[in-house]
């Protein structure tokens, strides 16, 4: 199946008037990992377009130290789903606890650029635009076309890179599972 592109979502959707926004249930973690799951998916343009804004300025500020800094982190993403995917233990633990998979990630990546050098650079080039979509991800609540939207992409009908990258990242094993075990539990009733 081919990548594709999630369209960009109008701004008055994304952030303005028809917006809407709720603080999520802390106490229900499966709930709150739900809704940042099908927000990064359904505004993954938006997030994107937000994250190259804010990389480039800030990459205009610092050019050495935000390609350094991007350097550094491709490099430790990319390893660490090379020993993911390689080394049974990372990968399992990956499964087994994939939000502090991703956190270890950040942080490798913080130290080594601490070594280098740049660590302003990283805060505000690299965390910042992912702190924002986590923020607005977590806040905003789903529509309609969103739900929709995000079914798709889970039954396999539509394929895109934010789902791609979750997936990589062990996001998204849980949120399927789920809806395979229901589609087998439907089919068992037929």
């Amino acid at each position: 199946m081919e990548v594709q592109f999630a369209p960009l979502r109008p701004w008055d959707d994304f952030i303005l008037g028809s917006a809407r926004f709720a603080q999520p249930d802390f106490r229900d973690l499966t709930k709150w990992n739900n809704r940042v799951i099908s927000n990064l998916l359904y505004y993954q343009s938006n997030y994107l377009v937000m994250a190259i804004c804010i990389f480039v300025v800030i990459g205009f500020l610092s050019p050495l130290e935000i390609i350094l800094g991007g350097a550094v982190v491709v490099l430790i993403f990319m390893g660490s789903m090379w020993a993911s995917e390689n080394k049974a233990a990372i990968g399992h633990f990956k499964r087994r606890y994939p939000t502090t998979f991703v956190l270890s990630i950040l942080l490798m990546s913080y130290f080594f650029i601490s070594i280098v050098g740049g660590v302003m650079v990283f805060l505000f080039g690299i965390t910042l635009p992912l702190l924002l979509m986590f923020v607005h991800a977590s806040l905003r609540l789903r529509n309609l076309k969103n739900k929709i939207e995000n079914k798709m992409e889970e039954v396999g009908l539509k394929k895109s890179p934010m789902g791609i990258f979750l997936n990589a990242l062990g996001q998204e094993q849980e949120h399927l599972s789920k809806f395979a075990d229901m589609l087998a539990a439907q089919s068992k009733d037929k």
